[in-house]
């Protein structure tokens, strides 16, 4: 696989991963919202965590979709690299 390909996918997945985890962070600390910032990591993160979502629910107020979403996101990026 082209290096500038792999480099591509590492790239995007340090921000995915970057954005899940900022959005985790600020669920904690802000739960009722908050500026312009916020609405941009909620907005980025959205697409990703929803479908997981869908199959596995929040459970006693635990949200796994986060978790989930990051060792999928290293799942497909190994896989991906390795090619």
């Amino acid at each position: 696989m082209p290096e500038v390909f792999v480099n591509f996918i590492n790239l995007l997945a340090i921000v995915l991963w970057l954005l899940i985890i900022a959005r985790v962070i600020v669920s904690w600390l802000m739960p009722m919202g908050g500026g312009g910032i916020v609405a941009f990591i909620y907005q980025a993160t959205e697409p990703i965590l929803a479908p997981i979502r869908r199959f596995v629910p929040p459970t006693a107020g635990i949200d796994w979709a986060p978790l989930i979403a990051l060792l999928l996101l290293s799942a497909i990026t190994q896989a991906l690299t390795r090619l």
